[in-house]
């Protein structure tokens, strides 16, 4: 496969992925402001952390495989990567919330993009560093 097809189909999958994990975020999110009425601001952030590091250990295993990194070490900078990613979200939400008076669920949806593409660049870049690599079929 070519490495420009190879880079579009990792995109692809991680998009599957994170997608996926996105609904998962926003359920929690309407579970936690809509049903237990908890803070939005605090909720998004919460529900975020949650839902990405359910979309690493499944990245790592799908989308980044030909990582050298340990997985304590991996999530240890993905965490450092999520919680920049964490701040914005919830420097976004209180923005939208606050300020413009949108409710949660699509100020949530209008922040993902944004935020999406940081952790894809910093996962596939920094931390797993696998950018011009494609997963050959040997285990980690």
């Amino acid at each position: 496969m070519l490495p420009q097809k190879r880079a579009i189909f990792r995109f692809l999958k991680y998009s599957i992925v994170g997608g996926s994990t996105f609904l998962f975020d926003l359920a929690l999110l309407y579970v936690l402001v809509d049903i237990f009425h908890l803070d939005p601001i605090l909720s998004a952030g919460g529900a975020f952390l949650i839902a990405v590091s359910i979309n690493y250990l499944i990245s790592r295993r799908l989308v980044f495989r030909g990582t050298k990194r340990t997985l304590h070490t991996g999530y240890g900078i993905f965490l450092l990567i999520t919680g920049i990613g964490a701040a914005v979200v919830m420097g976004l939400m209180a923005l939208f919330v606050n300020v413009f008076d949108w409710s949660p669920l699509p100020s949530r949806v209008a922040i993902a993009l944004v935020v999406g593409i940081w952790n894809y660049l910093m996962n596939l870049y920094v931390n797993f560093r696998v950018a011009g690599e494609y997963y050959s079929g040997e285990r980690n």
